[in-house]
């Protein structure tokens, strides 16, 4: 499997921003969708959103639409999640994660079993 390694994550007063990144070294471009998902305390693990293999499909749990995009380099093998507007209940450790199951698809899953490939995450803690 590929290596992915998140940075990015720390502390941010409520309100803030963050950038996550989720990089691919040693990937010369990315053919599958990359997700992200969050893990809280004692909280099974959650999607967050997805982006196809191009960037040109994306899709957003609720909780975090409109105020959570997520990209990618596919120059740089890197997925970005920026974060706005972070509130307490975002707080967790994010994940980004490769689906692997079929290349260049037009779709993305929100499944966390349909992802085979996960960085050891990045934790985000959100003063109140």
């Amino acid at each position: 499997q590929v290596q992915l390694l998140e940075s990015g994550g720390g502390l941010v007063q409520a309100g803030g921003s963050l950038r996550l990144s989720c990089a691919t070294p040693g990937r010369t471009f990315g053919i599958f969708a990359m997700g992200w998902f969050r893990q809280a305390p004692g909280l099974e693990r959650e999607f967050v959103c997805a982006i196809t293999w191009d960037g040109s499909g994306t899709s957003y749990a609720d909780s975090v639409k409109d105020r959570f995009t997520i990209s990618r380099d596919r120059a740089k093998n890197t997925v970005y999640l920026q974060m706005n507007s972070l509130r307490p209940d975002d707080e967790a450790i994010y994940f980004c994660a490769e689906d692997r199951r079929r290349p260049f698809s037009a779709s993305v899953s929100k499944r966390p079993e349909d992802y085979s490939n996960w960085g050891q995450g990045t934790q985000v803690t959100v003063s109140a």
